[in-house]
Parts: C-alpha cells; structure tokens; sequence
C-alpha cells in the first residue's frame, strides 16, 4: 500500500506566496498569534498526525465502512481511537477562542 505524504511544501506555496496568510491574520482579532513559526508548526504536526494515524485507516475504512443498526454507527476498526488522539492532541479548540480553552489547546500543539 501507498504511503501518504502531506504536501508540505505546496501548502506552504499556497499560504505564504499566493494567499499572504500572515498580513491576512494580521488583519482580524487576535490572528496577530498566528505568526509564520505558529503556523509552520501547526503544519507539521497536522502533516504527522495525517500520515501516521489518519492514513493507515484508510484501507480498512474501505474494507469495514460504518454500519447503522438500530440507532447506533458503529465505525470501522481504529477510527474510535484516531478521533480519541485527535481530540487529545487538541486539533479541534485550533478554531475556538482563547476565553473557551482555544489558546491551551493551540499550545499542546507547538
């Protein structure tokens, strides 16, 4: 089986060069944190976290795929488990502010 590789380089093309991301933050409240070495960072763990949980799930996601029966998804082998890192690695507050805990999260991350 393929092994994934995040684009790294092309996302940071994309970022940097033809979307100016740091004079866009710059311009809303509290983006002033999202500072180049913030976001690189946040880049390469996403990257990690996309090859070596989320990718190898692949596969057995296309062979199990989710069941519905009676009121309850069940999901394929390791998907419980992935969505477990992914919260306690704290990706979802990555959109929250810092009043509700985004800040703390955003920290674990870097």
């Amino acid at each position: 089986m393929p092994e994934y590789k995040a684009p790294l380089r092309d996302i940071k093309f994309v970022t940097e060069e033809l979307l100016n991301f740091s004079t866009h933050y710059a311009n809303i409240p509290g983006g002033e944190e999202a500072t180049p070495d913030m976001v690189d960072a946040i880049l390469e763990e996403g990257a990690k976290f996309s090859e070596r949980v989320l990718s190898p799930l692949n596969r057995i996601g296309d062979q199990q795929g989710c069941t519905f029966t009676d009121g309850v998804v069940t999901t394929p082998d390791g998907f419980k488990e992935a969505y477990q890192q992914y919260v306690e690695g704290g990706w979802p507050a990555l959109a929250h502010s810092e009043e509700v805990g985004g800040k703390v999260y955003l920290n674990r991350l870097v």
